[in-house]
């Protein structure tokens, strides 16, 4: 029997050149408003709240939208996903970020080329800044802390009989690709990957999963 595939990806840091979060910081934020993320990390409040509140203080900003538009994307992932789309293989952009920003840079190819967008919602109003939901709490893939586990994601494919490829670059992707079938790891991913003994390979750009998928 064929092995039937599924690509599971992060999209901040991954597919972008780096966090929606990290870049919209270094252009609004001052140091009072990252007072949620530092509580954040010293485990004070859950990582879609400290997030939440941070992109609701993105107000009054018309340029807010173009900003995004300028975030740097990885060129060869449109490839992978015309590949992917022409191999039958299910392709899925998993974030912890909201799709305000990610429709906005990949709308129309996540439409070309059918691409499932599991990531919790987000809304911009001048007057009221980002404001991000979860998914519904009935929803096989919600986390009360982050909004969507990509774990349950991958897992909930491999139970459909799919054998996963994952591919992700930071600290919150480590649970999907401890259990993905196939990894593709950079950044702070591929240290803590190599350090828990995950098989993985290293990637630059997408080019390297369209060289792997090319030959499945």
């Amino acid at each position: 029997m064929q092995t039937q595939w599924a690509l599971v990806t992060d999209f901040d840091g991954t597919i972008s050149a780096d966090d929606f979060f990290t870049l919209a910081a270094e252009k609004y934020f001052d140091e009072q408003m990252l007072a949620p993320w530092r509580a954040y990390q010293k485990g004070e409040k859950k990582h879609f709240d400290a997030l939440n509140e941070m992109f609701q203080k993105l107000r009054r900003l018309p340029d807010l939208d173009n900003f995004i538009k300028s975030i740097p994307l990885d060129k060869d992932f449109e490839k992978v996903a015309a590949l992917c789309l022409d191999k039958n293989i299910l392709v899925c952009i998993c974030s912890a970020g909201c799709d305000y920003y990610i429709n906005l840079l990949l709308g129309d190819i996540i439409d070309k080329y059918d691409i499932n967008l599991i990531t919790n919602h987000g809304e911009y109003s001048y007057s009221n800044g980002l404001k991000m939901t979860k998914l519904p709490k009935n929803h096989p893939c919600y986390d009360d802390a982050v909004g969507i586990s990509k774990k349950l994601v991958v897992k909930n494919l491999q139970k459909r009989g799919k054998s996963v490829i994952f591919a992700g670059d930071g600290k919150p992707d480590i649970a999907a690709a401890s259990c993905a079938d196939v990894v593709f790891a950079k950044k702070q991913l591929l240290s803590m990957c190599q350090e828990d003994g995950i098989k993985t390979q290293p990637f630059n750009s997408f080019a390297d999963i369209y060289n792997f998928i090319k030959e499945l």
